[in-house]
């Protein structure tokens, strides 16, 4: 890996890598199937940014790789690899990358309801922040979420996340601009830079 898009990571069974057109199947079923499952975390729009509809699957991921390539945003798909099959259970993104005097980014996630509490998550977070500690040599990553997603708290803190504040009506959030804690974790390896 050197930071380049495309990246795939792999741990074990897991393997993290960009979305592709011909997912698009796969990706549908499984936000359908997990729809009640992820709506009180989901971002939505403001009533302010008037947009007529959602972008389809394929200007998805159209965008995520023009991001990917540019260096701002890396959206990944994560596949459980079990007995040889694939499987689809959810993504990671390592967004809002900042180089210069900040070297940083944020991680966000979201897995598929049958495979919560197996420590996948925590797995996909640890390995996307080893990659962007190491090929992209950031220096701090924030992952942000509702005080009422207990579930994502402990996949922070079992990633090695601290809890540093309270972000106030930090992001809309299924219909109103909600409240957000934030968790960072620091490059140790550049402590002394």
């Amino acid at each position: 890996m050197d930071g380049r898009w495309p990246v795939i990571i792999n741990d074990h069974e897991l393997r993290i890598r960009p979305l592709r057109y011909r997912d698009k199947f796969v990706w549908q079923a499984v936000r359908r199937a997990n729809r009640e499952w992820l709506e009180p975390w989901e971002a939505t729009r403001p009533a302010i940014d008037q947009i007529e509809r959602l972008p389809t699957y394929h200007q998805m991921v159209h965008h995520y790789n023009r991001e990917g390539r540019a260096g701002r945003q890396m959206a990944f798909a994560i596949w459980l690899i079990q007995d040889g099959v694939e499987r689809f259970i959810g993504q990671i993104t390592l967004g809002g990358i900042v180089l210069g005097a900040y070297r940083g980014g944020h991680i966000g996630y979201w897995i598929d309801q049958g495979c919560a509490n197996l420590g996948y998550t925590t797995r996909a977070v640890k390995a996307v922040t080893q990659f962007a500690f190491k090929d992209l040599q950031l220096h701090r990553i924030e992952i942000n979420l509702r005080p009422e997603n207990q579930a994502s708290k402990k996949v922070a803190e079992k990633a090695g996340y601290y809890f540093e504040g309270v972000r106030e009506r930090y992001l809309h959030i299924d219909g109103d601009w909600r409240n957000h804690l934030t968790f960072v974790q620091e490059n140790p390896e550049n402590f002394n830079e």
